[in-house]
């Protein structure tokens, strides 16, 4: 399959994920309202939907960077850019693509960003890493 193809099935992909997040956030806020409507019960209830609650909202909020990103990545298509790395400019691998069909960077530029964002504190760990390796125990 050529990549034009395999970009083109990626695209389709977005698109069915696209609209299962759509229902699945329609539902799980619907439930949010509705459980806020019942509540009743002693203070143990209301701790445990508390917890609930909070639980949803985290999903939610998943769901909603997860469709913005889809929703990128289809307007990148739309664009004619999609699957080329913001960093690099260079082709992002089928591979990447497939695992990750909103990348929006090769590898290569993705543990460059990350490295810059973690600043000296990934640098701190490896040093203790190399440090527990090179004493003999």
């Amino acid at each position: 399959m050529s990549r034009k193809e395999s970009i083109k099935n990626l695209r389709e992909q977005l698109i069915r994920r696209r609209d299962a997040l759509h229902r699945a956030l329609e539902g799980d806020l619907s439930l949010l309202r509705e459980l806020h409507q019942e509540r009743t019960g002693d203070i143990l209830d209301a701790a445990a939907d508390t917890v609930q609650d909070e639980l949803n909202s985290q999903l939610i909020e998943a769901e909603s960077r997860e469709l913005n990103a889809i929703n990128n990545a289809i307007a990148r298509h739309g664009r004619g850019i999609y699957g080329d790395c913001d960093g690099c400019g260079k082709p992002i691998p089928l591979s990447r693509l497939r695992a990750i069909p909103y990348a929006t960077d090769c590898i290569d530029c993705r543990r460059k960003a990350e490295s810059q964002t973690a600043g000296g504190s990934a640098r701190m760990w490896n040093r203790v890493f190399d440090q527990v390796e090179a004493d003999p125990v």
